[in-house]
């Protein structure tokens, strides 16, 4: 049934300690408040990249255009060098922004709150900029697509 609830897709990025990057698909994403500016974003507890991204001061979220599948796909592969061949540029915080991403948001972990198998993490937002033009990426009952505007 919630498979008929269209979401769109982000990326969650952050560099570790050393500079390599570490990343996330996630297709629940929303904004959360104004005032302050918190967004959320929910992360399967027994995700193995959650931990490489949890220390980051700041993360920044990526939401991806419809011919960003790649990095989807790449993002949510387990193991091995998620951003091989994947090209993006630091975002002031200096997380990577994906080519071609739509928008960008460098923010902080707020909270985090326990939801079944998944984490609930609230995020301040401390900068945005839009970064692309284009239609999202879409995932709808199972599929990728795209909302033509």
């Amino acid at each position: 049934m919630l498979g008929h609830f269209a979401t769109g897709v982000v990326a969650v990025t952050a560099l570790a300690p050393g500079g390599r990057p570490h990343g996330l698909a996630v297709g629940s994403f929303t904004s959360v408040s104004l005032d302050p500016p918190l967004v959320a974003f929910c992360v399967g507890r027994t995700s193995t990249s959650w931990p490489h991204l949890r220390p980051a001061d700041v993360l920044t979220v990526n939401v991806l255009a419809e011919h960003q599948r790649p990095v989807c796909d790449a993002l949510a592969a387990s193991g091995g060098d998620k951003f091989a061949g994947l090209d993006w540029t630091p975002s002031p915080a200096g997380n990577p922004v994906f080519d071609g991403a739509l928008a960008w948001i460098d923010c902080s972990v707020e909270a985090e709150y326990p939801a079944g198998d998944h984490m609930i993490v609230v995020c301040r937002v401390h900068d945005l900029d839009v970064h692309a033009g284009g239609g999202p990426l879409v995932f709808f009952r199972g599929r990728y697509g795209a909302l033509r505007p």
